[in-house]
C-alpha cells in the first residue's frame, strides 16, 4: 500500500498484480481437477505405441477383432461371414446369448452356413434350450440329406463344436449318397482315429485308399496303425467330381 498524495486516499497499486496470481493459480487448480477427474475419458486421446491411442493399445486381440467385426457390420450388415465370426468370439467369451444371435442373423443372410447351424446348435445347448437345439438338428441334417458334399461340411461343422453324434450321423448320411468316394471314407476315417478308435479308423483309411492310392497321408496314417501299403510311382488323375467338391469343402 502507498500514499499517493492526492486527496488523501489510498491507492492499491499492486492490486492489478494480486488479481493475475490469482486468475493463474485458479488455473492450475482447474488443470488438476480436469486432469484428476476426466482422465480416463481423455485417455484416447493420447498416443500410444506405434501411434495407437491408449485404450486401443491395451485391448486383446479378441476386443480388436471384435471391433473389426462390428465395423465390418455397419458398412454391410447383410454380411453373414462377418456375423459367423463375431458370434465365434462371444461364444468363446461365454456369452451364448449373444453368440446365438449373431448364428441366427448370419443364417437368415445365409440359410446353408453349415459352420453357423453347428455352432448355433452348441450355444443352444449351452444355454440349456435343448429342444430348439434338437429340433434345429433335425432340420439342418436334412437340409443336407440331398447332397454328400453339403452332409460332409455339416459332419466337419459338428466335429468342430465337439458335437460328435450329430457329426457321425452326418458322416454316415454323406458316405449312403457317395459311398465310393475316396476323401468321405477317409474324413470318417480321421474321425474315428480322433475318438481312438483304431479298428474303425482302419477300415475307412483302407478303403480310402483303396478307392485312391494317391495319398500319402492315408498311407502314413495306414501305416502308423501296422497296415502295409504300396504309394504309386506316379500319381493317376482324380477325375471324380464328388472328390473335387469334398477338396473344395476342406479349404
Amino acid at each position: 500500500m502507498r500514499w499517493n498524495g492526492q486527496g488523501g486516499e489510498n491507492d492499491f497499486d499492486g492490486g492489478a498484480g494480486m488479481t493475475g496470481k490469482s486468475q493463474f493459480v485458479g488455473l492450475i487448480f482447474f488443470v488438476f481437477i480436469l486432469l484428476l477427474g476426466g482422465c480416463g475419458r481423455f485417455s484416447g486421446v493420447f498416443k500410444g505405441i506405434g501411434g495407437q491411442k491408449v485404450d486401443e493399445v491395451e485391448r486383446t486381440p479378441a476386443e480388436r477383432e471384435k471391433a473389426k467385426l462390428l465395423k465390418s457390420i455397419d458398412r454391410k450388415y447383410e454380411n453373414p461371414q462377418a456375423h459367423f465370426e463375431l458370434g465365434r468370439l462371444y461364444q468363446a467369451d461365454g456369452l451364448w446369448a449373444k453368440a446365438e444371435n449373431h448364428y441366427k442373423i448370419a443364417l437368415n443372410f445365409d440359410p446353408v452356413h453349415r459352420e453357423a447351424q453347428a455352432a448355433r446348435i452348441k450355444v443352444l445347448m449351452g444355454i440349456g434350450d435343448t429342444t430348439k437345439a434338437e429340433l434345429l438338428t433335425e432340420e439342418y441334417i436334412g437340409q443336407a440329406s440331398n447332397r454328400a458334399v453339403d452332409s460332409l461340411r455339416l459332419a466337419l461343422a459338428f466335429q468342430e463344436q465337439e458335437l460328435d453324434e450329430y457329426a457321425l450321423t452326418c458322416y454316415q448320411q454323406s458316405l449312403r449318397l457317395a459311398p465310393n468316394s475316396a476323401k468321405i471314407n477317409r474324413q470318417i476315417g480321421y474321425y474315428y482315429l480322433s475318438r481312438n478308435e483304431q479298428a474303425l479308423a482302419q477300415d475307412y483309411l483302407t478303403r480310402s485308399f483303396q478307392l485312391n492310392p494317391n495319398q500319402p497321408e492315408v498311407a502314413g496314417e495306414l501305416g502308423r496303425l501296422g497296415v502295409a501299403v504300396r504309394i504309386p510311382r506316379h500319381r493317376e488323375r482324380d477325375t471324380k467330381k464328388l472328390d473335387k467338391m469334398v477338396e473344395e469343402s476342406e479349404k
